[in-house]
Formats: C-alpha cells, sequence, structure tokens
C-alpha cells in the first residue's frame, strides 16, 4: 500500500507542518485556482540563459503543477513543458514530460497511476510496471519546480534513505544542515540538500523556510554546469556554486580513503609486459618499482632490485603502460574523478569550467585531499554575442590582458578561446598569453577560419570540424544547413586544399585534439544503438543511459553525416601522417569510454597501435611541456600507471581492459572506482 495521510506512519513534525500547509492551501483555494507560482533564473557556467515558471492549481481533491521551461544554448533554443497531477499528500497521479534537455538531447515520456499499477510511456516505448509503497515522478535535473515538489514529498513521507522515481530509477536525499546567508542585506536561513539519482552524480538544493527551492547547482543533459536560482537570490549565486564545489571536494576525500588499495611502503608491480610508452620494444616479466609517488625503477624483473620492504603485485599475464591522458575534458563534478581513474586516466587538461569550482577540485587534488585524476587547466573566454558561453568576456585588448592575468595568477596553463571572440582581440589574448608563458587552445570563433587563428598565434584546436570548414568552396559557405552538410560530405581529403591546409597546420606547430568520439556519437543515425560502435555505454550510470542514447541523426541526414564523419576520421589520419601532432580528448561524451573509443578511431584513422597510445600519453605530456614529468614509464616521473588485461598492441581495443591504475603512487581497482560512481564494471 502506498503511504498516505490516513497512514500510521510516523511523519517527523517538520515534515507533518508541511503536509498540512499544502493541504490546508489545497483546501482553501476554489477548483482551478491557484495555490502557489514561482519563477527561476537558469544559468550555464554562471551566464544566465532563460527562465522556468511553474503554476501549482487545485483541481478538485488534486494538486495539478505545471511548469515551462526553456533557455538559450550557444543560439540553440532548449525548450520543455510538464504536468504533474498529484493528490493533496503529493503522491503522484500522473506525470507528463516532453521537449529538450539540452541541445543534443530530447525527451517525451508519460507515468499514469492505475491502482497499484503505472503505466508508462518513454518515447515511442510503452510499459506497465508495480506503483512502489512511497514514490515520486520525475525524470533528470529538469524542469527545477518538479525538485522542489521532490523534496517536499519526501519530507512529507518519512525522508526515507532512498526513493523510487518513475518512469526509472530511485533518488537518495541527504539533509546536509541549515547555513545562515545574507540577500538584499537581510540574512535568511536556508536548509541545503544533497540530491542523487536525478543525473549522474550530485545536485546541491536550498531550500528557504516556506520550503520553497531557491538554488540548484547542478548539471544538465549535456553534463555542463548549471544552475538555478530564484527571483531575489541572483547576487549569490558564485557562492552557491563555491559551495557545492566544496562540499564534493569533501565526497572526493571520502571515497579516496575506502578506494584504495592499501599499500606500506615501496611498491614492486612485477610480471607485467612493459609498454612504457617510449616506442621501445615491449619488456616481458618486467618489475616496477614505485615509492614516494615516483618510479624509482623499471626494466626486466632480473635486472631490477626489488626493496625488501616493499608491497609486492603480481600482475602475471597483464600489460603495464602510463597513465592515460583526456586531452578536452570538463571535469564537472566530482563522479568524474574516479571515473576518469577507472578508465586509466592519470592526467587531464581541463578546457572551460567555472573558475571557482575547478580550481577548489584541482588543489584537492593536488594536496591529496581528494580523488581524481592530475588537473591542467585552460582558461575559457568568450566575446559578446549569441551564442556565447560564461561570464569571462573579451571584447577588448584590455579584457584580454585582464583575463589572461587573472587565469595566470590562479595557475592555468592555457587560455581557451570559444566562439565568439573577435580576431582583433584574439591576437590581444595570445600576445598577452604567450608573454605570460600561457599557450592559447580552443574553438575557431564564429566568422574566422584556422588560418586566421592559427596566424593570430593560436596553438592549438579543439575539435576537427572546425578544419574541414575552411575547405568549402566559398559558393558553399552560405548555403542552407542541409545543402552545406551535403558540401562537407563532399569534399576531398587528399584534394589540394586539404594538403594546403595541413601544410600551414605542419609549418605552424598546430597541435590538434580532434574528439572524434564525441563526432561519431552526434552523428551516428537515430536508429543504430549507440553500442554497436560504443560498447561502453551499456555500463553507465543509469541516470546518463537516455540523454546518451536518445540522440542521432534523422533518417534524411544520416548517409551525409555518416560521410561527413568518415572525412574527419581522414582528415586525423592525414595530420598524423603529415606530423601534425595529434592529441586524445573526449568532451566527455560517454564518461570514461570514449577516450577508449577516441584511441581506437585513431588506429582506423592510419596510426600504428603504439601512436594511437603515445596520442593519449607522451604526446600531449610533450605538447603542455611536462614530458620530463611524466607521459612515459621511466625512472624518476610520476607513478601514474595502468594495467590492462590483454595487450593493446595486438588489438588496439584492449586499450579497453583496464583491471587497475596507479595514480601519483596510489593504487586504485577499477572495478570499485567504476561502482563508486554507479557503472557497470
Amino acid at each position: 500500500m502506498r503511504h498516505c495521510p490516513g497512514t500510521k506512519r510516523r511523519l517527523t513534525i517538520s515534515a507533518l507542518l508541511l503536509w498540512m500547509c499544502v493541504t490546508a492551501a489545497a483546501q482553501q483555494t476554489p477548483a482551478g485556482e491557484l495555490v502557489e507560482s514561482g519563477k527561476f533564473r537558469l544559468h550555464k557556467f554562471e551566464q544566465a540563459i532563460g527562465e522556468e515558471r511553474y503554476e501549482v492549481r487545485r483541481e478538485g481533491t488534486s494538486l495539478v503543477t505545471t511548469v515551462r521551461f526553456e533557455f538559450t544554448d550557444r543560439g540553440a533554443k532548449v525548450p520543455l513543458t510538464a504536468a504533474l497531477r498529484s493528490a493533496a499528500d503529493l503522491t503522484p497521479q500522473s506525470f507528463e514530460i516532453k521537449g529538450k534537455t539540452s541541445r543534443l538531447s530530447n525527451i517525451d515520456s508519460a507515468v499514469e497511476v492505475q491502482g497499484a499499477t503505472a503505466a508508462i510511456r518513454q518515447m515511442t516505448s510503452s510499459r506497465h510496471a508495480p506503483v512502489p509503497e512511497r514514490f515520486f515522478t520525475i525524470s533528470g535535473y529538469s524542469p527545477i519546480a518538479l525538485q522542489m515538489m521532490l523534496v517536499r514529498y519526501w519530507r512529507a513521507h518519512g525522508s526515507p534513505a532512498s526513493l523510487a522515481t518513475l518512469p526509472q530509477g530511485e533518488v537518495r536525499i541527504l539533509d546536509r544542515g541549515r547555513q545562515a546567508l545574507t540577500v538584499g542585506g537581510k540574512q535568511v536561513e536556508l536548509q541545503r540538500y544533497s540530491v542523487a539519482g536525478l543525473i549522474w552524480g550530485r545536485e546541491s538544493l536550498w531550500f528557504d523556510a516556506e520550503q520553497r527551492l531557491v538554488a540548484a547547482v547542478t548539471t544538465d543533459a549535456e553534463f555542463d554546469h548549471f544552475e538555478a536560482i530564484a527571483e531575489g537570490y541572483e547576487p549569490l549565486l558564485a557562492q552557491f556554486v563555491a559551495e557545492a564545489g566544496q562540499d564534493g571536494m569533501a565526497v572526493l576525500a571520502e571515497l579516496s580513503r575506502e578506494l584504495q588499495v592499501k599499500a606500506s611502503g615501496p611498491l614492486a608491480i612485477v610480471g607485467a609486459t612493459l609498454v612504457d610508452g617510449t616506442g621501445k620494444p615491449p619488456v616481458p616479466d618486467s618489475a616496477v618499482v614505485v615509492e614516494g609517488g615516483k618510479i624509482v625503477a623499471a626494466g626486466p624483473r632480473a635486472k631490477v632490485k626489488i626493496p625488501k620492504k616493499a608491497t609486492v603485485f603480481d600482475a602475471a599475464g597483464k600489460f603495464l603502460l602510463p597513465g592515460l591522458w583526456d586531452m578536452h575534458a570538463h571535469f564537472e563534478q566530482v563522479e568524474w574523478g574516479p571515473i576518469y581513474l577507472a578508465a586509466g586516466v592519470t592526467t587531464v587538461r581541463d578546457v572551460g569550467n567555472e573558475l571557482e569550482f575547478i580550481t577548489a577540485v584541482r588543489d584537492a587534488l593536488r594536496d591529496g585531499r581528494g580523488l581524481g585524476p592530475q588537473l591542467l587547466l585552460a582558461g575559457v573566454v568568450d566575446g559578446d554575442g549569441p551564442i556565447a558561453i560564461g561570464t569571462a568576456r573579451v571584447n577588448s585588448p584590455k579584457d584580454a590582458a585582464r583575463w589572461v592575468a587573472a587565469y595566470k595568477k590562479d595557475g592555468f596553463q592555457q587560455m581557451k578561446i570559444y566562439s565568439s571572440v573577435k580576431l582583433e582581440n584574439l591576437k590581444a589574448i595570445c600576445e598577452d598569453a604567450h608573454r605570460a608563458g600561457m599557450t592559447v587552445t580552443g574553438h575557431i570563433p564564429r566568422g574566422l577560419d584556422v588560418f586566421q587563428a592559427v596566424g593570430a598565434g593560436m596553438d592549438q584546436v579543439n575539435h576537427i570540424h572546425f578544419l574541414l570548414d575552411p575547405l568549402l568552396p566559398e559558393s558553399a559557405k552560405a548555403l542552407p544547413r542541409l545543402q552545406r552538410l551535403e558540401a562537407l560530405a563532399a569534399l576531398d581529403m587528399n584534394g589540394a586544399a586539404a594538403q594546403h591546409e595541413i601544410g600551414f597546420l605542419k609549418q605552424h606547430g598546430t597541435v590538434v585534439d580532434p574528439t572524434l568520439a564525441l563526432m561519431e556519437l552526434n552523428s551516428h543515425a537515430a536508429g543504430v544503438p549507440v553500442t554497436s560502435f560504443e560498447p561502453g555505454v551499456s555500463r553507465v550510470a543509469p541516470e546518463l543511459a537516455e540523454p546518451l542514447t536518445s540522440g542521432g541523426a534523422s533518417p534524411e541526414a544520416a548517409p551525409t553525416m555518416r560521410k561527413i564523419f568518415e572525412n574527419q576520421l581522414a582528415m586525423v589520419g592525414a595530420l598524423h601522417k603529415a606530423g601534425v601532432p595529434i592529441v586524445a580528448g573526449t568532451d566527455q561524451a560517454v564518461p570514461g569510454h570514449s577516450l577508449h573509443r577516441e584511441i581506437e578511431l585513431y588506429a582506423l584513422a592510419g596510426f600504428t597501435p603504439m601512436e594511437a597510445i603515445q596520442a593519449a600519453t607522451l604526446v600531449p605530456a610533450r605538447v603542455m611541456g611536462v614530458d620530463k614529468e611524466v607521459g612515459t614509464v621511466e625512472v624518476g616521473k610520476r607513478a601514474d600507471l595502468v594495467l590492462l588485461d590483454a595487450d593493446p598492441l595486438e588489438r588496439i581495443s584492449n586499450i579497453r581492459t583496464v583491471r587497475y591504475v596507479v595514480a601519483r603512487g596510489v593504487f586504485y581497482d577499477t572495478a570499485k572506482l567504476w561502482q563508486s560512481v554507479g557503472f557497470k564494471p
């Protein structure tokens, strides 16, 4: 039996009062009239991008919550509507949600409760499921008002340790205590909650004394930082973000202590075949000794002296490689830490994040207070415009100097260019960055091409599609979108224009991180299962399954998109053959697994298995100027290592068989890392 006000289940006093207030409001309001309404400002990377409005009305004995949610992300509209009908005690009776949850993901779901059974529709699939004793209907991070109703329901129904959700899943809500904040010159006391299960990972929510949600710090369906703030609380946005990050740091530290494989004194890994990443032949039956976070010996076991007090790990039958790199990361929630390590990634370059959050994460990891890879940072800047992102804006050379100095002061290695920076300001950023000893990476801004951007001083380019665009003939550049895509599909990667561009990049020493795995994911046909090319998607946390598998090109566009992807793959192969440095990066895509897919795709593009591995080890270390510290398994370097169950030089897909990882000398079992954040090992 589902819980209702008439049962004898004990409620906390606060929950009972909440339920009485909600019920009284409904009973005192005529049918169809308003019980409650509100508005949230929606933000991405702390930039205001839209709003959500909600209303709660009484209809008979039911409460009906309707929500209209919409934002514009880099020029793309993301609209969503939802309706929840519930009993007076907030027990759901029906639920419908339709629209988009990001630029790239759609949602269309409905739940109808029929006694002890729920009729559930998700997109075109329908089923029936038993109704749990206590449950709520919600689907993902949006809309925000439904998260408010979820917490109210949870409080009114005994604050259970976990709560089933329909269409699927369960959430875990933790009361994180009260805190006093000052807004508009007045002190207010807010209740803070942590919610896990709506997105992959945790969210932070703050409620006022009337149980109205005032702030949510979360991530959207693209894994990007996303915040919702009630009217009147926007001045506290940065503070909410910083506090969510600090809470995440505590979680990282706790996870690290739980998941480490304990070893006292030096660690000796013996018996594995050593693939040291230098390009030398593999060393069978090797020994690698780690002490103080450094590699102190490496080579054939017969020639390596094992310290008497060492913890010896028998790795017979396994393959020992340098820790992998992801050169296009956005570490936007604490769960990325264990995921990167589980995939064998021990260093990442974060190329765009919220300053308060990412510096706290980096510092915690550097100081051993967390769980995750080593972080190198690129500070994102953009100019004003309809597709701009973030709050770090460069609209003049003076702005360029200010932001370069700010990022340099906070220990960033690079500047990251986004899509609305003007040419004269791009030149200023590059000049200031180079004087400061920083390099410049990023997008090719709208209205410019790679020749102009690299000529202005950009050292590196993110995403391979920016290299195909300049190859279009002038007559094709102004065509409607579908015709322009057809022109991209028809490009000749062996033609004179492509060869000229490749020569230009080679001459300038430009580095490219292609993010091919992301391009493949975004261009696959909607009817083709993602598992057909990325098996890792079947292992992700349940909250990620729908957004990662619901996209894809329409049947009409699919052949064209596939040909464009084949051209992108061919361009990466041609760049590599010409000697243009290629570094592996994912831009997230399928967490953890997409780096393995990126490496596989390089092999398809013509890299040898060793070259594909080096694109995720030695080459990025060289590019970032730290190859004397990391990138290969050699004496004196940081002890970042991975142990595979199978030989990647024989079959590059064996890069997916990561079984153990060593990060800065700390040893982890990757199965436990995957499980710690809801993934299947």
